[in-house]
């Protein structure tokens, strides 16, 4: 028998987002877990878990989500800002999100040829013909270096084509790893490209929504800050402290604390991984002991 609607019943605040199916999908979830929200995907469902009951998940090719935000099907969502443009999507960009599913180097589109050919530079594909994903992308790149060309829609395995079908393609790289094994050369870069997270102008108005918004991003950026820093405690004798904290800029804010036992402090800090080797010898030869170095989920400023 169906429930019947209780309409003095409040409606329920729900924020409903987009996240990108594909190649940013695991790199993305595993943001938003870092973040807090356990996100859970079905192999039989485009609608994931999420254990936020403010939140509704729609896993949506990263192509299309700026499309749907625009015209409100989602509040927001997390997207490549080369979508955007391709899409010509009307939206508010919340923040940017450097995530990329190899390292955390922005991708690019780039215009590539075999390494044998003798195209040079854009001017020499006149009358040529180039396959892409990204054809009013690459359309709007022609028409400024004032090149006409014939641009047709690529389905996939672009990189083959550039060798027997096309001239030339453009397509998307984080390394070039890929495009040089597939003996190709980057003759120009069109655009380089991050995700972002976008709202919706509508959602972005409404007060729940747009704090809903700000606080994922928040937790996200929290997230991310922390990938590269790990926390530091210590304890070290009072009379070594200053001389300490003179040597090594990286403790220039440290949280001191007292100790039970007399003439010692606690000092607890932040610092980035990399320097971490070349920190804690020095901390040692200034007097520090019980060194200890945790990871950290965020770090919000």
């Amino acid at each position: 028998m169906p429930r019947r609607i209780n309409m003095s019943e409040p409606k329920k605040n729900i924020l409903r987002l987009g996240l990108p199916k594909g190649s940013l999908q695991d790199a993305t979830i595993e943001k938003m877990a870092k973040a807090g929200f356990n996100v859970q995907v079905s192999s039989r469902s485009y609608v994931p878990y999420v254990d936020d009951a403010q939140l509704e998940i729609r896993l949506i090719r990263a192509q299309e989500i700026s499309r749907y935000v625009e015209h409100g099907y989602l509040d927001a969502g997390i997207t490549g800002h080369d979508w955007i443009v391709e899409n010509g999507s009307k939206v508010h960009e919340v923040g940017e999100f450097i995530f990329a599913k190899v390292s955390r180097q922005p991708t690019r589109w780039v215009l590539c040829v075999p390494e044998d050919s003798p195209v040079k530079s854009v001017k020499d594909l006149r009358g040529k013909r180039i396959a892409t994903e990204v054809v009013k992308l690459t359309n709007a790149y022609l028409r400024k270096h004032k090149v006409k060309a014939e641009v047709e829609f690529s389905w996939g395995a672009t990189e083959v084509k550039a060798h027997e079908l096309v001239d030339a393609i453009v397509e998307v790289t984080e390394t070039g790893s890929s495009l040089r094994a597939n003996k190709l050369r980057i003759v120009d870069t069109l655009l380089t490209s991050t995700p972002r997270l976008i709202a919706n102008h509508s959602a972005w108005k409404n007060s729940w929504k747009r704090e809903k918004i700000e606080t994922l991003a928040m937790l996200l950026r929290g997230a991310m800050e922390a990938e590269s820093k790990v926390g530091l405690k210590m304890n070290i004798a009072a009379k070594n402290l200053a001389s300490l904290l003179a040597a090594l800029p990286a403790l220039r804010n440290p949280t001191i604390s007292q100790l039970s036992q007399p003439g010692w402090v606690a000092v607890e800090t932040i610092i980035d991984e990399r320097i971490v080797r070349e920190i804690v010898p020095q901390l040692k030869k200034a007097g520090a002991e019980g060194i200890i170095e945790y990871p950290l989920n965020k770090v919000i400023y």
